[in-house]
C-alpha cells in the first residue's frame, strides 16, 4: 500500500514544481513585454527627459523581473537594445545598455546577475563613474566605480585556479569619437572586480608599462575593429594612425590596414605588435586567372567554371 501513496506524492510534488515553473515563465514573459516598450524608448525617445524617464522605469522593472524565481535562465530575447551576455561557464550574466543624454554625454548602465543554487536573485548594479575617473586605463574598481561600456563578448580564461572573464565592449563616447574597451572582471569573495594589471607590453620593441584595461579611441566614422578570433585564440585590434598627424587628438585616429593583438599568456594578455607578418613578394600578388589565351581567344571551359 505504501508504494502507490509514495508514487502519488512524487507526482503531486513534480506537478506542483512544473506548475510553479510554468507560472514563473508566464510572469517573465509579461514582464518582458513591458520591458521591451521602455528599452526602445530609452534609446529612441526624442528628448533627454523622456529617455531619463524610460531608463528609470526600465531599470526598476528589470529588477522586479529578475526577482522572479529562476529568472537567470530566461533570455529576454526581445530586448534588442539591451546587451545580454552569459559567461561561458554560465556562472553569471551581464546586462548593459547606453542612454544618450546629449551629443557629448552618453552614459552606460548595467547589472551582473549571478547564478544561485536556489534560483533567488543576486544582483550587482553597475554604476558608470567614467566621467569622474582620472585615469580609466589604470583604474581597478568594484561595480560601483564601473568604467561604462556596452559589452558584446565575454572570453573566459583560467590561470592558477582563478577564472578570468575578459569583456569586449564599446562606448559611443561623444559626437567626435567612439571608444572600444578590453577589460578583465574577476570575482573576489563572490563580488566583481573590474580591471587589474592584465595587459602587458613586455614583448614590444619599445617598453610600455602594463595597463589595467585597454581603451581604443578613434574617429566617430572610422569603425575600427576589435574582436576575438577563436582560430587564433587572440584578441585582434585594428591599428590606428592620425589622418592629420596629430595622434594626441583621438578623433583623428583611423585604421591604417594593419593589425595588432593580445595573446593570453601566464594569466595576462600580452600585446602582439603585428599579428599578420606575412608579406606577398613583389610580382607574386594574386591575380584572377585570365579567360583568354595568348592569342586573345576566350577559353570556353574557363568561362563556364567562372
Amino acid at each position: 500500500m505504501k508504494k502507490p501513496v509514495f508514487a502519488f506524492t512524487f507526482l503531486l510534488i513534480s506537478f506542483s514544481g512544473f506548475a510553479q515553473q510554468h507560472s514563473d515563465v508566464v510572469s517573465l514573459k509579461k514582464k518582458e513585454d513591458s520591458l521591451k516598450v521602455y528599452s526602445t524608448k530609452l534609446i529612441q525617445a526624442i528628448n533627454a527627459k523622456d529617455r531619463f524617464n524610460a531608463d528609470s522605469v526600465f531599470t526598476k522593472m528589470l529588477v522586479r523581473a529578475l526577482k522572479i524565481n529562476g529568472s537567470f535562465y530566461y533570455p529576454f530575447d526581445s530586448l534588442e537594445t539591451i546587451s545580454k551576455l552569459y559567461a561561458p561557464d554560465s556562472s553569471f550574466r551581464i546586462f548593459t545598455w547606453q542612454m544618450v543624454i546629449s551629443d557629448n554625454v552618453i552614459r552606460q548602465h548595467g547589472a551582473i546577475q549571478m547564478k544561485t543554487y536556489d534560483g533567488s536573485l543576486k544582483l550587482f548594479p553597475l554604476i558608470d563613474k567614467s566621467d569622474i575617473t582620472v585615469n580609466p586605463a589604470d583604474t581597478v574598481s568594484d561595480n560601483k566605480g564601473w568604467i561604462g561600456a556596452v559589452y558584446y563578448k565575454i572570453i573566459q580564461k583560467r590561470s592558477s585556479n582563478q577564472n578570468y572573464y575578459t569583456l569586449l565592449g564599446y562606448d559611443e563616447n561623444n559626437i567626435r569619437s567612439t571608444k572600444k574597451v578590453i577589460e578583465v572582471v574577476t570575482f573576489t569573495s563572490d563580488e566583481p572586480i573590474f580591471g587589474g594589471r592584465y595587459f602587458s607590453f613586455e614583448e614590444d620593441t619599445v617598453f610600455k608599462s602594463s595597463k589595467s584595461r585597454y581603451i581604443m579611441e578613434f574617429k566617430k566614422s572610422a569603425g575600427a575593429r576589435l574582436a576575438y578570433d577563436e582560430d587564433l585564440d587572440m584578441i585582434i585590434v585594428e591599428h590606428l594612425e592620425s589622418e592629420s598627424n596629430q595622434p594626441e587628438k583621438k578623433w583623428t585616429l583611423i585604421p591604417d590596414g594593419d593589425y595588432e593583438g593580445f595573446k593570453w599568456k601566464n594569466g595576462k594578455w600580452v600585446h602582439i605588435e603585428k599579428v599578420f607578418n606575412y608579406k606577398t613578394p613583389e610580382g607574386q600578388e594574386p591575380v584572377p586567372e585570365p579567360l583568354r589565351d595568348a592569342g586573345g581567344k576566350i577559353d570556353d571551359t574557363k568561362l563556364k567554371e567562372n
